[in-house]
């Protein structure tokens, strides 16, 4: 590697003359004390051991200070150890003889004064950031506080209830505090190596990242911590062209080609990379791609980039890592165990920042924040950054022209077609050639994808005749970046996700068998392999939102086609064809006191693309396709998710889309409440203490409760297994209940429920309206249950069928169950008591009660009857 212009070796053996010629002057007498003073006067806080100096002559001197500094800076340490231990004359030569025969440009700074530069450097480099439209801001006045949650392995599952774990491990917006939080110890005192944030497209990673890089610069985070920071864009590494080292990465970032590299190589604990976008590094490790274990050694970006991941290279040194959200076991798999954090965007108060931030006019910003929020569903939607930049945009056009925003947007597809619209009509294009370019544009989205390809050449954009296209100045930006030879120029689409919706959209314009259309169409992209479904997960979800027939027909308008109704067929006959989707589980399994068998371990992707599958259904907003998808899914079962709050809208929609007959299981399940920590005000604080009427709190399973009282909504079964369902849940399930029009069974399979939840549970299931007519529990606290079920049986006029197989009876509710079995308005029909242990008390009890009701049928092995347990 050159420093300078002549070659390294050359270089370091001046180097080496330089300091033994020095240390040759001296007199014994001068290198005694040179030695103690090396010793005694660390630099940078670092110093070569004493016992590697005590009897060192000049020439072992010379090995010990450019093996300890590396040896162009040795030079320096030589000098200004010369002047300590009173060797002026000496350390004056060295320096005149340095500058003539290294050259004044080679002078290095020591690492102390290379630090504050390169922390210049940063906060330089990194004061504005460009907008998606190529604008310039100031990172300062444009990055708005995100929310952060800490991950799903440092927050106890709280099962379908809002979150009871302490205040400080709820969500938190990203300020310096929290940032600082990231990489702070266990109860043990150990900090880890690596911490993880990870969150959707767009939800803003990439800028929490950068403003990171520039907060460390400017002091205010990983103070005394962390020495040198370097941000690693991971998919510019791949696609990256040549061999590069891990030092030449460093020296790229660098003011200049004189970085001590070797120093600040030297103390890996004292450094942080920063590798945005992991999530793109190919899944399987091939022989080639082996972790590279030298940061000298010049190989391809992605063996530098495993190397640092796998802690095999730099093993000491601090990684932030960003990642689209990935099944828990293939993050262990590449950095063994983070610490996770989860990025959810803005909070409803931060919408109303960013608004104000990115409109410079006070009254506009006021006027388009107000209009989103009355829109309900749009204002949902702006959570995510990059969905709420594109709403911004599409407002300031529509303003600008004195206009409003007036169509209903519901779902991302909804907002990225929009955007689309917007900038055409901004740009003044329009007309069947900008039509073609479009379709070329999304074509080229599309290679890019499936080749996991997010960084353009001219040359690409020449072969399908976009270069300085009328769409190339409106949705690629150009970037330059530093090549082998010279600078090269690449483009890339304004946002990852933008370039996988215009993927999606090729899908619907290509016509089959034409020239550069995909061979096998849509039907290969919905039957991709577990690995490639992954990555092509966000581009599926926009596939099925554009099958939307809204969207078809504007896809039509502004893109000049017809699109073949065979798309949504095809994608129809894919989904009905998919069997019973499971969901991927998203954290530990903390349930433990309940945990039964342990079951085996199924694939990860395979569990995954059941919660998937949700989505793109929920981003059809097409009752009937969801319907009829759902048709041949009969049972949904969803374990071990940590249901979000979008999550929790997805299955509430698609729920209420269910066709009659449908099952949802739920087993495991619990959810992550995103709350801020919020200072209330002295004078909320003194009406809230005059208030002594408490409203009860909203239950985030409410989506689906609302759901299920719909009219359109055919849930039949509903089971809930090994799920904590706190009061909130209760009240709003026992509400259901009510009038839920064609729920017929509930299931309640090892819950923790409070004496109050089975309360309100039981006033749901004796409400006149409620059609429930089977009732199956196991609960570690029957003993509570049982007076609720004493009143279900002598109250509900529909119960046909109570299920308490599994669960321990002693006598007396066993008697209590016979007393209610004997009431004249019980309508039970069958009572499950298998694998329930009775005494003979209690047989004779529930005998005596077969006798006196003959239509009553009891299952238990030991009665006199014995037919086929219920179905469960």
């Amino acid at each position: 590697m050159d420093v300078a212009g002549a070659p390294c070796s050359s270089r370091e053996g001046l180097a080496r003359e330089l300091i033994l010629a020095a240390l040759e002057d001296l007199s014994q007498e001068q290198l005694k004390r040179f030695r103690h003073k090396l010793r005694d006067a660390p630099l940078d806080g670092r110093s070569i051991p004493w016992g590697r100096l005590e009897n060192s002559d000049a020439v072992d001197l010379v090995d010990k200070l450019t093996q300890f500094y590396g040896s162009e800076p040795a030079v320096d340490v030589t000098r200004k150890i010369l002047k300590k231990a009173d060797a002026r004359d000496v350390a004056v030569r060295l320096k005149a003889q340095q500058l003539q025969q290294l050259g004044p440009s080679t002078v290095v700074l020591s690492l102390s004064e290379y630090k504050k530069k390169y922390r210049e450097h940063v906060l330089l480099q990194h004061a504005k950031v460009k907008e998606r439209n190529a604008r310039s801001v100031k990172i300062n006045k444009r990055f708005t506080k995100l929310l952060i949650a800490p991950g799903s392995n440092a927050v106890e599952d709280e099962l379908l209830g809002p979150s009871e774990v302490p205040e400080p491990e709820r969500a938190r917006r990203s300020d310096t505090h929290t940032f600082n939080k990231l990489f702070r110890g266990d109860d043990e005192g150990l900090r880890p190596l690596t911490v993880v944030l990870q969150g959707p497209a767009g939800i803003g990673k990439t800028m929490a990242a950068k403003k990171i890089l520039y907060d460390w610069a400017a002091g205010k985070l990983y103070h005394g911590q962390v020495d040198f920071a370097f941000f690693m864009p991971c998919g510019e590494l791949l696609e990256s062209p040549g061999a590069r080292s891990l030092a030449d990465l460093i020296l790229d970032q660098c003011p200049d080609r004189k970085a001590p590299v070797r120093q600040i190589l030297a103390l890996p604990q004292r450094l942080l990379f920063i590798l945005d976008g992991a999530d793109e590094l190919p899944a399987v490790v091939t022989p080639e791609a082996a972790p590279c274990k030298d940061p000298f050694e010049a190989t391809s970006g992605l063996r530098v980039l495993r190397g640092l991941l796998s802690h095999e290279l730099l093993p000491l040194a601090r990684l932030l890592v960003t990642t689209r959200n990935v099944a828990p076991g293939t993050l262990r798999g590449r950095l063994g165990s983070p610490q996770c954090a989860e990025v959810r965007g803005f909070s409803d108060k931060d919408k109303k920042k960013y608004f104000f931030k990115f409109f410079r006019d006070e009254r506009k910003a006021e006027r388009a924040y107000r209009f989103v929020k009355e829109n309900e569903t749009l204002f949902a939607l702006c959570f995510v950054p990059f969905v709420c930049w594109i709403v911004c945009t599409v407002l300031q056009q529509q303003l600008e022209l004195g206009q409003d925003l007036s169509r209903t947007s519901k779902t991302t597809t909804a907002v990225y077609l929009l955007f689309i619209a917007s900038m055409l009509k901004s740009a003044g294009t329009n007309g069947p050639r900008v039509q073609g370019e479009l379709r070329t544009l999304c074509r080229l989205a599309q290679e890019g994808i499936l080749k996991h390809q997010a960084q353009f050449s001219e040359n690409d954009l020449e072969r399908l005749k976009l270069q300085g296209s009328q769409v190339q100045a409106l949705f690629l930006s150009k970037k330059e970046v530093l090549g082998v030879l010279e600078e090269e120029v690449t483009y890339q689409f304004i946002d990852q996700s933008f370039q996988e919706f215009l993927a999606a959209l090729s899908y619907l314009l290509e016509t089959e068998g034409a020239p550069g259309a995909p061979a096998g169409g849509v039907k290969m992209l919905l039957n991709s392999d577990a690995e490639l479904r992954g990555h092509l997960a966000l581009t599926t979800r926009f596939l099925f939102g554009l099958l939307n027939a809204e969207r078809v027909r504007d896809v039509e308008r502004y893109f000049g086609c017809v699109v073949p109704e065979r798309v949504k067929q095809d994608t129809l006959r894919w989904v009905q064809g998919q069997g019973h989707p499971r969901v991927a589980p998203v954290g530990p399994e903390k349930n433990d006191e309940l945990e039964d068998t342990e079951e085996p371990e199924e694939d990860e992707e395979d569990l995954n693309f059941g919660l998937e599958l949700l989505y793109c259904l929920y981003e059809t907003q097409e009752d009937a396709f969801v319907r009829q998808s759902l048709t041949n899914l009969p049972e949904i079962v969803l374990e071990r998710v940590r249901f979000t709050r979008m999550d929790l809208e997805i299955l509430g929609y698609c729920i209420r889309c269910c066709p009659a007959g449908q099952a949802l299981k739920l087993v495991n399940c619990g959810l992550v409440e995103v709350k801020e920590k919020k200072k209330k005000s002295l004078m909320k604080r003194l009406k809230g203490s005059q208030n002594t009427t408490k409203q009860p709190p909203v239950s985030l399973l409410r989506p689906l409760c609302e759901a299920m009282t719909s009219q359109q909504c055919g849930l039949r079964i509903l089971i809930l297994s090994r799920c904590k369902l706190p009061d909130a849940v209760c009240r709003d399930l026992s509400e259901a209940l009510k009038v839920a029009p064609a729920l017929r069974e509930l299931g309640l399979l090892q819950c923790r429920l409070t004496e109050a939840g089975l309360r309100l549970l039981s006033e749901g299931l004796v409400w006149p309206m409620c059609q429930v007519q089977t009732l199956r529990m196991q609960t570690p606290n029957l003993q509570e249950a049982i007076q609720y079920l004493a009143i279900l049986l002598q109250q509900s006029r529909v119960l046909t069928t109570l299920d308490l197989s599994g669960c321990q009876l002693p006598n007396y509710m066993v008697s209590c169950l016979c007393s209610s079995l004997k009431y004249p308005n019980c309508c039970l029909k069958t009572l499950s008591l298998t694998s329930v242990e009775l005494s003979d008390m209690s047989l004779r009890d529930l005998q005596a009660v077969k006798t006196s009701k003959p239509d009553l049928t009891i299952l238990h092995p030991k009665l006199d009857t014995h037919p086929q347990p219920l179905k469960r």
